[in-house]
């Protein structure tokens, strides 16, 4: 019994590291739409706000790219699900080898 969960732990984590070659680019952070007023125009701009490597950063995304970039954080929140999930199997099948072992 144990065999069998061990191969399909070991099958899902195959599975998430192939979706994983496929999500394409990242970018973290969230991407929003702040209204701003200047003096010769009114206008909502879009940001991008992310943390890296402990520091905060804002940076703003021109219309012709927000496609681009929401596609990117996008891929970036599917990653870190991934990762979540693949750690998650990672822990039960250590655990279970460990049990296995023990018994032997």
């Amino acid at each position: 019994m144990s065999q069998s969960k061990l191969k399909r732990l070991e099958e899902a984590i195959q599975g998430i590291k192939r979706e994983i070659g496929k999500l394409g680019a990242l970018r973290p952070g969230s991407l929003s739409q702040q209204a701003r007023k200047t003096k010769t125009r009114y206008g909502a701009d879009w940001h991008l706000s992310y943390t890296h490597r402990g520091k905060g950063h804002t940076e703003y995304i021109r219309d012709a790219f927000v496609p681009q970039v929401k596609t990117e954080v996008s891929n970036f929140k599917r990653f870190r699900k991934l990762i979540d999930r693949w750690i998650t199997l990672s822990i039960e099948r250590s655990q279970l080898r460990m049990k296995t072992d023990k018994k032997r």
